[in-house]
């Protein structure tokens, strides 16, 4: 129960749950003796010893509720923020001196990219660092395990750490060999279905330049990463710098040695709008008679993007040129999936002054997101913003907690 209780496991992670096996151990300490998994997530040095005395193979072998080797609870828990630094590396020093695999990974539910120990490690994911954080010593320990073998091409790691702007990780990573090698014992298993080392950093790339993460895209162009030939999809780094909203990216590429992109009539429409160039679009509507509207049933949910991009001034366009401010779409990527309204990325991201530009626009503040069926307000409430939530209490037409509503969880 503590393991269980106590360790990231990328499902319905909770700081709630992690309290809880704080306050198991408190009142059964014991609990470190009976169980070399226990000892090793709780860093506790005297009995971790005395567990591999008894038996080294023990370093080695599955076992706990997730069925993972001591190493991997040590690297996965999160009850203690104020776990040891010293205890926690010599835990590590003692696994991997027994045997412990730096490179031991499981396939979270049959998916190809492994979840290595490396991965939880360096923890945050898609719930963000709050329901997912890092290890208390994650640089300490990640480079522990990168000097006893870990290979530093860890597909999963980069992803689940490429939604916040920090780059410590990747510093790490680069001085260990990322980006190069053959992707280590990972990728000689499971071949085509795991990225090249050279392709995991291309899809970092593209991730940091659609972001708007200029110290990433800096320091990816730094260790040499491709700036100039395209994505999968086709457009360079500096065309997908332009239309999702970032000209100083574009300008630092093309610094770099990228081509200048080569944009469309409808790709301009779209760069200018998220750079709120009101000069371009009037130019462009000389130009070309019609194509806002054109762009409008190509890219209904631009407006969606513009709000993730905290751009007030590109929403005001948009809304002008007619796009619908409530319309539904994709935040984490610019797609037209409709999942939720720029209010509710407002109230997710705590931009206050984007949801009254929204709300002054005529966005409706009780529409639901077609993922969790939740309003704006409901998302505010689940991500603590709590000016958010002050703004939208009076504006929605009721508390409406339902199953299902993100505030709910």
């Amino acid at each position: 129960e503590f393991l269980r209780l106590g360790c990231l496991y990328y499902e319905d992670d909770q700081p709630e749950r992690w309290a809880r096996a704080r306050q198991l151990l408190a009142a059964q300490p014991g609990i470190t003796r009976l169980s070399v998994y226990a000892a090793a997530a709780a860093a506790d040095v005297p009995r971790l010893r005395s567990h591999l005395a008894a038996d080294r193979k023990a370093a080695t072998r599955p076992g706990g509720p997730f069925r993972c080797e001591p190493l991997f609870y040590l690297a996965y828990t999160r009850h203690d923020p104020a776990i040891g630094e010293d205890a926690v590396l010599a835990c590590a020093r003692m696994l991997l001196d027994a045997g412990a695999d730096p490179n031991a990974g499981y396939l979270w539910h049959g998916l190809p990219t492994p979840f290595t120990v490396l991965t939880g490690v360096f923890g945050e994911g898609e719930l963000g660092p709050v329901r997912q954080p890092r290890h208390p010593h994650s640089l300490a320990l990640a480079r522990l395990l990168l000097e006893a073998g870990a290979d530093p091409n860890d597909g999963q790691a980069l992803y689940n750490r490429m939604f916040e702007p920090g780059n410590d990780h990747l510093e790490l990573l680069f001085e260990f060999g990322l980006g190069r090698g053959d992707g280590g014992p990972w990728k000689a298993r499971l071949g085509d279905a795991l990225d090249a080392p050279e392709q995991l950093l291309r899809g970092e790339l593209s991730w940091a330049i659609a972001h708007g993460m200029t110290e990433r895209v800096r320091l990816l162009a730094d260790h040499g990463v491709d700036l100039v030939a395209p994505f999968p999809d086709g457009t360079t780094p500096a065309g997908c710098a332009a239309t999702t909203g970032h000209p100083d990216l574009v300008r630092f590429l093309t610094g770099r040695g990228a081509p200048a992109p080569d944009l469309d009539p409808g790709q301009r429409f779209v760069a200018a709008a998220l750079a709120a160039d009101g000069a371009a679009l009037d130019e462009l509507a000389v130009t070309h008679p019609g194509l806002a509207g054109q762009v409008r049933a190509a890219r209904p949910a631009l407006i969606v993007w513009a709000a993730a991009q905290g751009r007030p001034g590109s929403v005001e366009l948009l809304a002008g040129l007619g796009f619908d401010v409530s319309a539904r779409g994709r935040s984490d990527v610019p797609g037209e999936d409709p999942w939720q309204t720029a209010l509710h990325v407002a109230a997710m991201d705590g931009r206050l002054e984007l949801a009254r530009t929204l709300l002054r626009l005529g966005a409706d503040p009780d529409l639901r997101d077609q993922r969790f069926d939740s309003t704006p307000l409901g998302w505010a409430r689940y991500f603590g913003q709590p000016e958010l939530a002050e703004l939208l209490e009076p504006v929605t037409a009721a508390e409406d907690v339902r199953p299902g509503d993100a505030s709910a969880h």
